[in-house]
C-alpha cells in the first residue's frame, strides 16, 4: 500500500500537468503548428463543382453582358446544394441513413416549447447531433423564415457576429452566405462559407445548409475557417399538446461540424451550453412573429426563404431508387471486368515467395521480385 500510495502521489501531478499543457498548448499554439484542415479533407463529403463566380452580385443591371454574367452566377449558386443533399436529409429524418444509434442527451420544456436532443459518434468524423424542437401556436412558414433570416438572427443569436450574402439564385432560392461566429475566450472566432436551399414537400420544408468551397474568399488566421459543416432542418406542422390540432410546429435539426478543437472538449462544451442557447429560440420567435404582424419589411434572407423548390415524397423516393440503380450498375460493371485484373493478393504474394525461393540470384533479385509483387498486390486491392 505504501508503494501504491507513493506511485499515485507521483503520477497524479504528472497527469494534471499533461492535461493543463494540452489545453494551454491548444489555446496558444504558434502559427507553424499543425493545421487540422488537411486532416479534414478525408472526412468531407463530395462537393459539387466550384462555382464559376464566387462574388456577390445583383440583378438590377441593364446591359446584356451583365445580365449574362448574373445568370451564370445564379446558375452556379443553384448547384451548391442539390437533390442529393435533399435525399441525405430525408434519410436522416426517416432514420434510413444507416448511421449508428442516437443517444439521448436532453429533454426539457417551457410552456410554449419542448426540446429534445440526441448525439452519436460515427467511426470517423466529429460527433453528430439530432434535436427535436416543438413550438406551440406557430406555423411552419413562420419558423422557416425565422431560422433563415440572418438579419434578425444577429439580434437574438449572440454567437453570430457577422452574416452576409455572397451569392443568391432567384430561381431556386439557393444562397451562399458568409458567417463569423464568436467562440469562447480560449478559441479564436470561426468563419463559415455556407450553401443553403429549401425544398417544399407540401408544407414540409427540408432546409439544407452545409459548408461549401469559395476560392474568392481567402483564408485568414483569424477568424479560422470551418470546412466541415452540416446543419439542416425538417420543419413541419404537428399536433399541439393542448388540443391535438395541427397548430404546433416541429423542427428536426441534424448538425455536425469540425471546429478545429478536440472532439471530446467540443462535446463537453455542447453539453454544458446547449440549453442556454436553445432557450433563446422561443422568445426570439415570438418577437419575430410580432414584428411580422406589424408589417415590418422582409429582409433579403426572409424573402429568399419564400423561394422554394417544390417536391413530393414520390420524387424523393424515385431519386433514392435512381441512385440505388446507379450504384448497382457500377458494381455490376466492376464485377464484369476481366478476371486477370482481380488476382487475389495471397496468390500474387505466394507466387512471389515461391519464385524467390527457387532463384539463387542473391538478395537484390529477391528484393526486386517482392517489390513487384507488392505493387501488383496493391493494384489488385484497389480494383477489388
Amino acid at each position: 500500500m505504501d508503494i501504491i500510495t507513493d506511485l499515485a502521489m507521483f503520477i497524479t501531478p504528472l497527469w494534471i500537468a499533461v492535461i493543463v499543457g494540452v489545453v494551454v498548448g491548444w489555446a496558444w499554439k504558434p502559427k507553424w503548428a499543425f493545421h487540422p484542415k488537411d486532416a479534414l479533407l478525408k472526412f468531407r463529403s463530395p462537393r459539387p463543382s466550384n462555382p464559376q463566380n464566387d462574388t456577390a452580385f445583383t440583378f438590377s443591371t441593364t446591359s446584356s453582358s451583365a445580365r449574362e454574367k448574373d445568370a451564370s452566377a445564379s446558375a452556379s449558386a443553384s448547384h451548391l446544394v442539390t437533390e442529393y443533399d435533399l435525399l441525405h436529409l430525408w434519410k436522416l429524418v426517416e432514420e434510413k441513413d444507416g448511421g449508428p444509434a442516437w443517444i439521448q442527451m436532453m429533454d426539457r420544456s417551457t410552456p410554449t416549447m419542448r426540446y429534445q436532443a440526441w448525439r452519436r459518434d460515427p467511426e470517423s468524423g466529429p460527433p453528430q447531433y439530432r434535436s427535436r424542437t416543438v413550438f406551440e401556436d406557430a406555423s411552419p412558414e413562420l419558423v422557416r423564415d425565422f431560422f433563415w433570416d440572418d438579419d434578425y438572427r444577429l439580434k437574438w443569436d449572440d454567437m453570430l457576429i457577422h452574416a452576409s450574402t455572397i451569392q443568391e439564385c432567384v430561381l431556386t432560392g439557393t444562397m451562399m452566405v458568409h458567417w463569423v461566429r464568436k467562440f469562447p475566450f480560449f478559441c479564436s472566432d470561426r468563419e463559415y462559407i455556407i450553401g443553403r436551399r429549401i425544398w417544399d414537400a407540401g408544407r414540409i420544408y427540408y432546409c439544407v445548409t452545409k459548408g461549401v468551397p469559395c476560392p474568392s474568399m481567402p483564408r485568414h488566421n483569424k477568424p479560422k475557417r470551418v470546412d466541415l459543416f452540416y446543419s439542416s432542418w425538417c420543419i413541419r406542422a404537428v399536433k399541439s399538446r393542448k388540443d391535438d390540432q395541427l397548430t404546433s410546429c416541429e423542427v428536426l435539426l441534424f448538425h455536425h461540424e469540425d471546429m478545429g478543437i478536440p472532439w471530446e472538449i467540443a462535446k463537453l462544451g455542447v453539453r454544458q451550453g446547449m440549453w442556454g442557447a436553445v432557450k433563446k429560440f422561443d422568445p426570439g420567435l415570438r418577437t419575430y412573429e410580432k414584428q411580422r404582424a406589424s408589417g415590418t419589411a422582409l429582409s433579403p434572407c426572409a424573402r429568399a426563404a419564400k423561394i422554394n423548390t417544390k417536391v413530393t415524397m414520390d420524387n424523393v423516393r424515385s431519386l433514392e431508387n435512381t441512385i440505388s440503380d446507379l450504384l448497382e450498375t457500377e458494381n455490376q460493371d466492376s464485377s464484369d471486368k476481366p478476371g486477370g485484373r482481380n488476382i487475389p493478393k495471397l496468390l500474387i504474394v505466394g507466387g512471389a515467395i515461391a519464385l524467390a525461393c527457387t532463384l539463387d540470384q542473391g538478395l537484390l533479385t529477391k528484393a526486386v521480385i517482392f517489390g513487384v509483387a507488392r505493387r501488383f498486390a496493391k493494384m489488385g486491392g484497389k480494383r477489388l
